[in-house]
C-alpha cells in the first residue's frame, strides 16, 4: 500500500504541476519527485459535517457582499497570476519596481521554487478533489467560472488547496528572504492575495489557509537544498542593486497598504475570555 501511495504521489508531482490556465512550461524544481508528501502535514478537506464546511459557507456568502468595493477590485487584479503581474502586485511590498527584465534572477529562482509548491498543491488537489464554493451557494465570483474549468478533465478544477494563494504565498517567502527588510509588508501583501480568492468567490476560505499551509511546508525542505540558497544569492544581489539605483516602486503604494491593512476576516476580540 505504501508503494502505491508513492508512486502515485510521485506520478503527481511529475505531471500536475498547475492550475487551469497556468503555463505549462514550468522549470525544474529544486525537489525531487516523491521526496515530500504535503498531504501528510494538510488536515484532510472539510466535508459535509465537519464545522469548517459550515463556517466555508458562511463565509462565501458574507464576502459577496464586496463586490463593487475596492477590495473586489483588488481581488479581480489578483487573478491574473503571470509573472508580469505578480511582479507589479509585489513591487509595493517589496519597494522598488520589478518587472521581467530588471529581475531576471529573481524570476528564476521564484519560478523554481514556485514550481516544488505547485507541484505539492496539485498532488493534494487531486487527492481531496473538494468542489469550489460557487457549486454549493449562488453568487458573483470575480473571474469568469470558465477559467477555472479544467478542459482534460471535463469538470470544474479543485479547490482544496488553493493554487493562487500557493504561488502568491511562495513568491512572498522567497521575497521575504531575499528582502528581509520588506518582510511584514511583502507578507501582508502575500496574505491579502491569498485573502483574494476567497473574496473573489473562487476559493473557499479553507482552500485559501491550506495553500498557505502547502507553500510554508514545502518552501521549509525546499530552503535546505543549496541549488535555492545559491539562486537566492544571486536574485538578492540583484534585487539589492535595483534597489540602490534608486528604482521608484509604482504609483499607488500608499492606497494598496490601506486597503491592504483593512483586513476582510473580522478582527477577534483577543482580550475576550
Amino acid at each position: 500500500m505504501k508503494f502505491t501511495r508513492t508512486a502515485i504521489l510521485s506520478l503527481f508531482a511529475a505531471t500536475a504541476f498547475a492550475a487551469p490556465g497556468f503555463g505549462a512550461d514550468r522549470p525544474a524544481g529544486y525537489l525531487t519527485p516523491g521526496e515530500f508528501d504535503v498531504t501528510s502535514v494538510l488536515e484532510p478537506a472539510p466535508r459535509r459535517g465537519d464545522p469548517r464546511f459550515d463556517t466555508d459557507r458562511k463565509i462565501f456568502r458574507a464576502t459577496r457582499k464586496l463586490e463593487g468595493t475596492p477590495r473586489w477590485t483588488l481581488a479581480t487584479n489578483d487573478v491574473d497570476y503571470s509573472v508580469p503581474a505578480l511582479l507589479h502586485d509585489y513591487s509595493c511590498a517589496v519597494g522598488a519596481t520589478l518587472t521581467p527584465d530588471n529581475a531576471p534572477r529573481l524570476v528564476a529562482v521564484l519560478e523554481r521554487a514556485g514550481s516544488d509548491t505547485s507541484a505539492q498543491t496539485n498532488i493534494a488537489k487531486n487527492i481531496y478533489q473538494r468542489e469550489r464554493p460557487f457549486t454549493f451557494d449562488r453568487g458573483p465570483v470575480c473571474q469568469p467560472t470558465s477559467e477555472l474549468f479544467d478542459k482534460k478533465r471535463n469538470k470544474m478544477s479543485f479547490d482544496y488547496p488553493s493554487g493562487h494563494t500557493t504561488r502568491g504565498w511562495t513568491w512572498a517567502l522567497v521575497l521575504t528572504a531575499i528582502a528581509p527588510d520588506r518582510a511584514q509588508q511583502i507578507l501582508q501583501r502575500g496574505r491579502a492575495y491569498g485573502d483574494s480568492r476567497f473574496v473573489c468567490g473562487a476559493h473557499n476560505e479553507s482552500a485559501v489557509e491550506a495553500g498557505m499551509q502547502s507553500a510554508s511546508a514545502t518552501m521549509a525542505l525546499v530552503s535546505t537544498k543549496p541549488a535555492y540558497q545559491v539562486d537566492l544569492a544571486a536574485a538578492r544581489a540583484e534585487l539589492a542593486a535595483l534597489r540602490s539605483a534608486n528604482s521608484a516602486p509604482p504609483q499607488g503604494c500608499e492606497a494598496e497598504a490601506a486597503l491592504i491593512a483593512q483586513r476582510v476576516m473580522p478582527a477577534l476580540d483577543r482580550k475576550a475570555k
